[in-house]
Parts: C-alpha cells; sequence; structure tokens
C-alpha cells in the first residue's frame, strides 16, 4: 500500500487469514541496510511472515535511502515520520477488523530511525517533523539499533554511513545531528526494549547500552536485553534462537507479558 505518491513511499502489509474480523495489532517494521539504497524492505519478509503467522499485522514501510533520488537528508526522514503518522489508518482500513495498538520496530539502521520517530516530540517545534505529544504507539522494539548516531559517525561504522545520511561528519553538522540522534532526544516518553548481540560486528552492543542509560537516565521505559553470543543479522531471522526475544519485547510491550 502506498503512504506516499513518489515509488518508494509503500508498505508492504501482511496480517493473518481468518474466518470472522480481529482486530490485530499492528508492527511497523522499519529495514535496515545502513540507510543505503542497495539495501530495501525485501529482506524483512521472513520477519513478517512469522509475525502475522502469530496473530499479528505487520507493515514493512519502505522510504527513500543514500543513493538514490532525495535519499538521506533530510527525505530519509521524511519519508519514515510519514509513514508512521499515516500507514495505522491505511492498514486499519485494509486489514478486515481493523488494527489496534501500533509497535515500532527496527533493525540497525532501521532501529535508529524507529526510535528517531518515536522522539518526534522532543524536536523543536521549527522541525519538520516535530509532533505536539508522542505519536500514538505503544512502543519500540530496536534491534541491534544505531542508537547514538554522532557516536556512529565518530567510530565511522560501515564505512561512514552515518556522514553519508547526515551529508557529512556529525561534529561538523551539529543542528542536523541535534535533529536526527535519538540519543539527543530523550526522553521519547515511548517505552522501548532494545535486543542487541553482544558478538555484533556491524552495530557494536556499545549503542544500545548508552541509548538505554541514557534513556532510563532521562526517566524513559527501556529495557535492554543484550544477547551473548549472537550477531547483527540473528536478531531478525526467525529460525535463530534470538528470535524469542524479540517475540518476548513484543509483548511486554502490549502488554502480554
Amino acid at each position: 500500500m502506498a503512504y506516499g505518491r513518489l515509488p518508494d513511499q509503500v508498505a508492504d502489509l501482511r496480517f493473518p487469514r481468518g474466518d470472522r474480523p480481529v482486530t490485530r495489532p499492528l508492527v511497523i517494521i522499519v529495514h535496515g541496510g545502513f540507510w543505503r539504497s542497495r539495501f530495501d524492505r525485501a529482506h524483512t519478509g521472513p520477519m513478517a511472515d512469522d509475525l502475522a503467522s502469530r496473530g499479528f499485522a505487520t507493515a514493512a514501510i519502505e522510504y527513500r535511502r543514500v543513493g538514490q533520488d532525495g535519499g538521506g537528508w533530510p527525505d530519509t526522514f521524511d519519508d519514515v515520520a510519514r509513514a508512521v503518522d499515516t500507514v495505522p489508518a491505511l492498514a486499519d482500513e485494509a486489514v478486515p477488523g481493523g488494527v489496534g495498538d501500533v509497535v515500532l520496530l527496527g533493525h540497525s539502521a532501521g532501529g535508529h530511525l524507529a526510535l528517531w520517530a518515536a522522539s518526534r516530540a522532543r524536536l523543536p517545534a521549527s522541525a519538520p517533523w516535530h509532533l505536539p505529544e508522542p505519536p500514538s504507539v505503544r512502543g519500540v522494539v530496536a534491534l541491534a539499533p544505531v542508537a547514538a548516531l554522532a557516536v556512529a559517525s565518530e567510530l565511522g561504522l560501515s564505512d561512514s554511513a552515518a556522514d553519508e545520511l547526515l551529508g557529512g561528519p556529525a561534529a561538523g553538522l551539529p543542528e542536523r545531528t541535534a535533529l536526527a540522534d535519538p540519543s539527543a532526544l530523550l526522553p521519547s516518553s515511548i517505552p522501548s526494549v532494545l535486543v542487541h548481540g553482544s558478538a555484533d560486528d556491524s552495530v557494536p552492543v556499545e549503542q544500545s547500552r548508552a541509548y538505554a542509560q541514557a534513556a532510563r537516565t532521562a526517566g524513559d521505559d527501556c529495557t535492554l536485553t543484550e544477547l551473548p553470543g549472537v550477531g547483527h543479522f540473528a536478531v531478525i531471522d526467525p529460525l535463530t534462537d534470538a528470535w524469542p526475544a524479540v517475540l518476548d519485547a513484543l509483548s511486554r510491550l502490549l502488554g502480554a507479558g
């Protein structure tokens, strides 16, 4: 389904089939790939299928990415904000019985974008993505997120992917970084659960440790589930031993566990 007029302003909607309409919780999935165009939402298919088999509706959103027209600053943020604000109503019309509670679930760079989208009430009123109050979501599940954008830029993660997103090093773009880094937008007032493997060699687990500590200090309800020996991609693979931790995170945010 389309949430805008541009080719990448779309989302793949999945939901269980049934004999009668049933209201479903909606999981908005924000894919990773270090914000680059060569990675898209297709790789989230297995996790979306698994969640649909468990009774969820899922919407895997696409957005403009670095390396294509309009990708990066600021249009990537335009797309994610628009998707989070409009997809629940679109899904409610499409899913028999409608959708109920909404959770944002993002992996890697998508984890950054999910945490950011939930924090937009902390943006200055002059920012184009500002919300007067936190969005209507039950929480955020951030899987191996790039949760501290300025630190990711300083470390040069994935050949300076954060610099590509921002249009330059974060240290040289303090105004952009202040608007784009979820660690600078605390407290979000939205509960979050971070799931991160200790053996992640793409996004160091220290990203989640630092964010969780800062979020709790700011007064947010934030939990970090650290998985010993787990790498970057296991957390989005429903066939791995890491997947139950993701399901548990969703259950906690939805009040079912």
